[in-house]
């Protein structure tokens, strides 16, 4: 790839405007590092205290446009084909970034996507040369390729490796063979293969291998036996051509200790059937059949009594696999809905801005069906504007009317819902009575249900040092204090979106037994659900 023109620009560098989460942006200087791995970045002239770097392996996705909230927020000044977002894995936050111009913007979108997809189609070989070559990079303070013993120390604490100092000190001088008191070359490969040693398995290849300590195909055969592995004198071979790192041995159908130990450190010899990391059971049952992979109070990125909401919340639930995400929807300013835990100090995030970000990430992980959870706290006014943003916002991934020509006595499949999006709701009777075309959400049994919640929720606000106030469950307080006198009640525009996902009190098991009704669902607490228990013997 080095001859790549994407990449070509990014080893020469640009200058990227950084956009911060809170507002503002400061230029800085982005040049990916020969490693072909490392992205490093400083002011434009040098100025910042340190290069600041990332790993291009850390990155999840590459979001092109103004596709992340800290853009949204603070990119107007920016235009829209010049800003992208680098996502990261685990708890990194965004990298939000514009470009000088639309050129530079596009090689680095497309620069990065080639390097992340080299990444995952390498060897584990070239897999553990370059997580290597990256640990060494950051322990090596001074950057002259060449490690001090304080930098070995370093290296150590990185790689969790906790290692007696006498003894650390023994293999560094081992190793030092040019007696400068700094390994380099091939001095730092011979130190990291001996701290890279697994006894266990340099016993088990000597186990199968016997004196000469060279494993043939046909004992390469015996142990795939032993382990329950095809044992295919076939496989056996393919096993050697695929993991052997020495090519004399590998033409030979040979595999020495290197490449025993590669096959057994990669995917291949992990004890969980790789088959199973990607969907391989049957996806055409009925969706109540299925466990639904579900995040509650998902918006939340900390506590829940007064922590930051966030739209990123939602990608990174959606990415990791989630097929339900919770939005707890109250009333807010300027006739825009707001989603944020009621009754406590967490910010507010506009409902619009929930639903941009849902439609742009509710498939990048998994084809199936994602259902929106809304726990719905607005009036009906709010609620006609919560329909009217769904509708406009996801077009024709919102699920509006049941499949055509499915058995209205069974729920349709996750294979035939892909790539749809289901509200869960209250739903209005077919045949209501109320005037305005209303009906009120809750019974007797909901409110049993609220008054439990209440409950735990009071009980995490007495353990927190910041009290709130809490105010009945019936008065409803929008973005400002805006009070919302018929958030009891449901709109019929968002009635209609409820199809498969009626959101209904519990009616007992023996009345669910006897009329079952395959759109209805039902909440309730470990408590209820003992009770129900209890009273159904």
């Amino acid at each position: 790839l080095t001859e790549d023109e994407d990449v070509q620009r990014m080893l020469r560098g640009s200058l990227l405007w950084k956009v911060k989460a809170k507002g503002g942006s400061r230029e800085r200087l982005f040049r990916l590092q020969e490693d072909g791995v490392t992205v490093c970045f400083e002011g434009r002239f040098g100025r910042a205290r340190s290069p600041q770097s990332f790993s291009v392996a850390h990155i999840e996705a590459v979001r092109e446009g103004r596709r992340s909230e800290g853009l949204r927020k603070h990119g107007a000044a920016f235009p829209e084909r010049h800003c992208f977002t680098l996502a990261f894995k685990g708890r990194r936050k965004n990298l939000d970034l514009a470009a000088r111009g639309e050129e530079d913007a596009r090689h680095w979108v497309q620069g990065l996507t080639k390097l992340m997809g080299r990444l995952q189609a390498m060897s584990q070989m070239e897999k553990l040369d370059h997580w290597i070559h990256g640990v060494l990079q950051r322990a090596d303070r001074n950057k002259d390729n060449k490690m001090s013993f304080r930098e070995v120390k370093s290296m150590l604490r990185m790689l969790n490796i906790d290692m007696d100092d006498i003894y650390a000190s023994k293999l560094f001088k081992e190793c030092d063979h040019s007696g400068n008191e700094r390994l380099e070359g091939r001095e730092l490969e011979e130190f990291c293969r001996r701290l890279l040693r697994r006894p266990e398995l340099e016993e088990l290849f000597g186990r199968y291998s016997g004196e000469d300590r060279v494993l043939s195909a046909e004992e390469l055969q015996d142990f795939l036996r032993d382990q329950g592995e095809d044992s295919s004198l076939r496989q056996a071979r393919a096993i050697i051509r695929t993991y052997e790192l020495n090519e004399k041995a590998k033409r030979q159908d040979l595999m020495m200790l290197d490449g025993f130990m590669m096959y057994l450190l990669s995917a291949a010899g992990d004890i969980l059937n790789q088959e199973h990391t990607k969907v391989h059971q049957d996806m055409s049952q009925p969706l109540s059949h299925y466990f639904i992979s579900s995040s509650h109070n998902t918006y939340l990125t900390r506590n829940q009594i007064g922590g930051t909401s966030s739209t990123e919340a939602y990608v990174r639930a959606l990415r990791a696999g989630c097929r339900c995400v919770e939005l707890d929807c109250w009333e807010g300013s300027d006739g825009e809905p707001v989603v944020y835990h009621g009754h406590t100090l967490t910010s507010k995030i506009l409902f619009r801005d929930v639903i941009e970000s849902i439609r742009d990430s509710a498939f990048e992980k998994s084809p199936y069906p994602v259902i929106l959870s809304l726990e719905n706290h607005c009036g009906l006014e709010q609620q006609a504007t919560m329909a009217r943003h769904m509708k406009a916002i996801l077009g024709d991934k919102l699920l509006t009317q049941p499949l055509q020509g499915q058995d209205p006595h069974s729920l349709p499949s996750p294979e035939q819902l892909k790539e749809k999006i289901l509200v869960k709701g209250k739903k209005l009777p077919e045949l209501w009575q109320e005037p305005r075309g209303v009906t009120s959400f809750l019974d007797r049994e909901e409110e049993e249900e609220e008054e439990e919640e209440e409950e735990e929720e009071e009980k995490v606000q007495e353990r927190s040092p910041r009290r709130v106030r809490a105010f009945p469950r019936d008065v409803v307080l929008g973005d400002h204090g805006i009070l919302a006198k018929d958030a009891s009640q449901v709109s019929p525009e968002l009635s209609a979106l409820v199809v498969y996902c009626q959101a209904v009190p519990f009616p007992g098991l023996a009345q669910a037994l006897r009329h079952p009704q395959p759109c209805q669902m039902s909440s309730f607490s470990e408590r209820k659900a003992r009770k129900l228990i209890k009273e159904a013997g």
